[in-house]
């Protein structure tokens, strides 16, 4: 049998999109030879659809779009869905994720999820009834299993710790399965498409049976999904691979057990950047946009957010706006024009002296007898948000902010300030990792896209006289050390200052920052998330609580 592993970039709710996306995948799949189609997780209604699950004409829909291509696929074809729950199993859930074989204007067979996950950024419990059973069948002499997603993220020959009792692989191959299949859709993060590589190896060999892999690629609001979509021997050879960030098509021969393989990223940096062009490409045309705005500071963080929208949205599309003010060296706006001549962006420069003075005269009878603080450094970067909110409701376009985790973890930033657009690119990647993505955005174009001088030189808000970041944080290369353990490892402040050899007192002030500014980042512009804990809906965490730790 030739299975098409169709990884496909499906828009939530998109129905009527999403089935002719669905239609045309599986007229190329049937004109390369295949006999089955693959499509992955939820692809007909796209994941995640969140609380549109618990709308009744939501779920009628997805089974009527269901019907529909029941009678177009030219061959059969196993499509997700949200559907209704095969049996009563207590929990009193009326939706099931479900995984459809249809063919020849019918619905042939049908599996339901049996393990649903409540952890990160994972809620299925809410919204799903589990499978009771899992069941096997047999299409052209092949015995076939379909799990979806978390099913097969349970094998005990792979994890020390498995998070539940039932194995439904290990049920399926009990049923007589020759060949299992999954249909995902596994978001990405930081080094998991390696785990996830290795975990499919170990389940195909502790089973002696092919493993087919069909992960959901795309954008879909925080969240990216990488597709890579795979299929590995009984024996862990890796026979079918499709592309990662980008829709494919690719076939695996069950017989010959051959398929095609595609390239795949150089390493973990090139693959989060693909993640945040696709995450960010995604989120602006499906919310409706076709251009973006960045504010260009000529430092690294505005650079690399801006290198990512001219590869996600196209140079045309994209505008650079410097916003000079009385404290910006002469460098800030020659390195931001630099950067917008190299990237081919329009740029545009709006000075905010003029409009800083006019607030300060017009608040100097409320503010009389107080020395300047924060308040007037705050005073610019909301001017500069308010510019770029007014060129974005002016032209229609996407406000794009430039806060990297760091700065928003310990609430180095400016509500209404920096802090405001509609999307934060760049929101869960450390300063550091920053600095690395803007090297490897070098390597890959093989010139000095982002000028040399917006990397080497000291970070600074430049909102008072020769400030610099290092004013008021440590180094961030430690900086970044005590917020990953604290935030995504979930180390206490005395482990971590065993852990890393650091002060206490040092921890316990960067951990005290990052509770303090839950406020903050609770109105933060949605982020692309790609690291394992991710500020928003993977960590929600109460703005007014006392617990210290």
């Amino acid at each position: 049998m030739k299975i098409a592993l169709a990884q496909f970039n499906p828009t939530v709710g998109d129905f009527d999109g999403n089935s002719t996306r669905i239609f045309e995948i599986s007229v190329e799949a049937k004109r390369r030879g295949a006999d089955l189609a693959v499509f992955s997780e939820l692809s007909l209604c796209g994941y995640l659809p969140l609380d549109l699950l618990e709308r009744p004409a939501f779920i009628e829909r997805n089974r009527s779009a269901l019907l529909e291509l029941a009678h177009r696929v030219p061959l059969p074809a196993i499509i997700g869905y949200a559907g209704r729950p095969h049996e009563s199993s207590g929990t009193g859930k009326p939706v099931a994720n479900a995984a459809a074989l249809v063919y020849d204007g019918r619905i042939l067979f049908e599996q339901q999820k049996m393990l649903l996950p409540t952890y990160d950024v994972f809620d299925e419990s809410r919204y799903f009834q589990p499978a009771k059973e899992q069941f096997a069948f047999s299409l052209d002499g092949t015995e076939l299993g379909v799990t979806i997603c978390e099913d097969i993220w349970n094998d005990k020959t792979f994890w020390a710790k498995r998070r539940y009792e039932r194995d439904p692989v290990n049920e399926l191959v009990g049923r007589g399965a020759n060949v299992i299949i999954n249909v995902s859709a596994s978001p990405y993060t930081i080094d998991k498409r390696n785990l996830r590589t290795d975990m499919l190896r170990a389940l195909a060999r502790a089973h002696g049976r092919a493993v087919i892999y069909v992960n959901q690629v795309g954008g879909n609001d925080s969240l990216i999904f990488d597709g890579s979509s795979i299929a590995i021997t009984g024996d862990g050879r890796i026979a079918a691979r499709a592309k990662s960030f980008e829709e494919d098509v690719v076939i695996f021969d069950t017989q010959t057990e051959e398929g095609d393989v595609r390239p795949q990223p150089e390493d973990e940096l090139e693959a989060a950047y693909l993640a945040l062009v696709c995450g960010t490409r995604d989120y602006v045309r499906k919310c409706g946009f076709s251009e973006v705005i960045i504010g260009l500071s000529g430092g690294i963080d505005s650079a690399v957010v801006a290198t990512i929208a001219a590869e996600a949205m196209g140079k045309e599309n994209v505008l650079g706006v410097s916003m000079p003010g009385p404290y910006s060296s002469e460098s800030s706006f020659t390195d931001a024009k630099h950067l917008a001549e190299n990237l081919g962006i329009r740029f545009t420069t709006i000075p905010i002296g003029q409009v800083y003075q006019s607030y300060l005269f017009t608040l100097k009878d409320e503010f009389a007898g107080r020395p300047p603080d924060v308040t007037e450094e705050n005073i610019q970067a909301r001017i500069r948000g308010n510019f770029l909110m007014a060129l974005s409701n002016k032209f229609g376009s996407l406000v794009l902010s430039t806060g990297n985790k760091s700065e928003l973890a310990v609430g180095y930033c400016t509500l209404y300030g920096d802090m405001a657009g509609g999307l934060a690119v760049i929101s869960d990647v450390p300063k550091t990792m920053v600095y690395a993505l803007a090297n490897c955005i070098n390597r890959r174009t093989g010139r000095e896209l982002i000028p040399e001088n917006s990397i080497i030189r000291a970070p600074s808000a430049e909102l008072r006289p020769n400030q610099t970041d290092q004013d008021s944080l440590p180094p961030y290369d430690l900086l970044d050390r005590i917020l990953k353990a604290y935030i995504e490892d979930v180390r206490s402040p005395r482990e971590i200052a065993d852990r890393l050899d650091i002060p206490l007192d040092l921890v316990r002030d960067i951990a005290s920052r990052v509770d303090r500014a839950e406020y903050k980042r609770k109105q933060s512009a949605p982020g692309l998330k790609i690291t394992s804990r991710a500020f928003g809906f993977g960590r929600p965490f109460p703005i007014a609580q006392r617990f210290r730790p």
